[in-house]
Protein backbone atom coordinates (compact mmCIF):
# COMPACT_ATOMS: atom_id res chain seq x y z
CA UNK A 1 0.00 0.00 0.00
CA UNK A 2 2.40 2.54 0.93
CA UNK A 3 4.22 1.73 -2.53
CA UNK A 4 1.42 2.29 -4.70
CA UNK A 5 0.70 5.75 -2.26
CA UNK A 6 4.35 6.46 -2.69
CA UNK A 7 4.13 6.39 -6.24
CA UNK A 8 1.17 8.59 -6.44
CA UNK A 9 1.09 10.77 -3.54
CA UNK A 10 4.34 10.92 -1.53
CA UNK A 11 3.58 13.65 0.74
CA UNK A 12 0.83 11.47 1.70
CA UNK A 13 2.94 8.39 2.13
CA UNK A 14 5.32 10.02 4.39
CA UNK A 15 2.80 10.80 6.24
CA UNK A 16 1.15 8.02 6.38
CA UNK A 17 4.06 6.09 7.43
CA UNK A 18 4.88 8.67 10.43
CA UNK A 19 1.51 7.82 12.05
CA UNK A 20 2.00 3.79 11.13
CA UNK A 21 5.51 4.53 13.46
CA UNK A 22 3.43 6.68 16.33
CA UNK A 23 1.13 3.87 16.34
CA UNK A 24 3.90 1.21 16.84
CA UNK A 25 6.41 2.96 19.01
CA UNK A 26 3.17 3.90 21.47
CA UNK A 27 2.44 0.89 21.50
CA UNK A 28 5.70 -0.96 22.70
CA UNK A 29 6.59 1.63 25.27
CA UNK A 30 3.37 0.13 27.08
CA UNK A 31 5.49 -2.91 27.09
CA UNK A 32 8.65 -1.03 28.20
CA UNK A 33 7.76 -0.71 31.23
CA UNK A 34 7.43 -4.38 32.47
CA UNK A 35 10.88 -4.45 31.33
CA UNK A 36 11.93 -1.13 33.09
CA UNK A 37 10.08 -2.64 36.37
CA UNK A 38 12.23 -5.70 36.14
CA UNK A 39 15.15 -3.71 35.25
CA UNK A 40 15.02 -1.51 37.96
CA UNK A 41 14.13 -4.38 40.52
CA UNK A 42 17.52 -6.05 39.88
CA UNK A 43 19.02 -2.65 39.96
CA UNK A 44 17.86 -2.65 43.70
CA UNK A 45 18.83 -6.28 44.03
CA UNK A 46 22.64 -5.40 42.58
CA UNK A 47 22.63 -2.35 44.97
CA UNK A 48 23.29 -0.45 41.69
CA UNK A 49 23.13 3.53 42.13
CA UNK A 50 20.06 4.66 40.63
CA UNK A 51 21.95 7.21 38.57
CA UNK A 52 23.71 4.70 36.53
CA UNK A 53 20.19 2.82 35.93
CA UNK A 54 18.92 6.21 35.00
CA UNK A 55 21.85 7.33 32.61
CA UNK A 56 21.16 3.89 30.88
CA UNK A 57 17.86 4.54 29.87
CA UNK A 58 18.89 7.83 28.52
CA UNK A 59 21.12 6.41 26.21
CA UNK A 60 18.89 3.76 25.32
CA UNK A 61 16.17 6.14 24.67
CA UNK A 62 18.08 8.75 22.58
CA UNK A 63 19.21 5.34 20.80
CA UNK A 64 15.53 4.55 20.30
CA UNK A 65 14.58 8.05 19.45
CA UNK A 66 17.55 9.13 16.98
CA UNK A 67 16.69 5.65 15.04
CA UNK A 68 13.05 6.43 14.81
CA UNK A 69 13.68 10.04 13.87
CA UNK A 70 16.26 8.96 11.31
CA UNK A 71 13.89 6.18 9.84
CA UNK A 72 11.30 9.53 9.26
CA UNK A 73 14.09 11.17 7.12
CA UNK A 74 14.78 8.52 4.96
CA UNK A 75 11.26 7.86 4.36
CA UNK A 76 11.11 11.36 3.55
CA UNK A 77 13.72 10.75 1.48
CA UNK A 78 16.27 13.19 3.67
CA UNK A 79 18.65 11.04 3.60
CA UNK A 80 21.16 13.72 4.35
CA UNK A 81 19.46 14.98 7.23
CA UNK A 82 19.02 11.64 8.68
CA UNK A 83 22.68 11.04 8.79
CA UNK A 84 22.96 14.28 10.63
CA UNK A 85 20.19 12.60 13.09
CA UNK A 86 22.52 9.86 13.16
CA UNK A 87 25.24 11.54 14.66
CA UNK A 88 23.72 13.81 16.80
CA UNK A 89 22.63 10.55 18.52
CA UNK A 90 25.80 9.16 18.85
CA UNK A 91 27.04 12.29 20.05
CA UNK A 92 24.38 13.03 22.55
CA UNK A 93 24.81 8.97 24.07
CA UNK A 94 28.54 9.82 24.13
CA UNK A 95 28.04 12.40 26.66
CA UNK A 96 25.50 10.44 28.80
CA UNK A 97 27.82 7.77 29.13
CA UNK A 98 30.63 10.08 30.34
CA UNK A 99 30.01 10.09 34.12
CA UNK A 100 29.28 6.30 33.75
CA UNK A 101 33.04 6.14 31.66
CA UNK A 102 34.97 8.50 34.40
CA UNK A 103 33.23 5.99 37.46
CA UNK A 104 34.47 2.90 36.02
CA UNK A 105 38.24 4.97 35.79
CA UNK A 106 37.99 6.30 38.88
CA UNK A 107 36.86 2.85 40.93
CA UNK A 108 39.99 1.50 38.49
CA UNK A 109 42.40 3.67 39.57
CA UNK A 110 41.27 2.90 43.25
CA UNK A 111 41.99 -0.85 42.64
CA UNK A 112 45.26 -0.15 41.18
CA UNK A 113 48.34 -0.23 43.98
CA UNK A 114 49.95 3.10 44.24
Amino acid sequence: MLLILRQEKPVMAVVLSIVFSIVIFTYLMGKMASILSIMEELTQRAQINYFFFGTLLKILGVAYLGEFASSICQDAGEHAVAKKVEFASKIIIAVLALPILVAILESLMELLPG
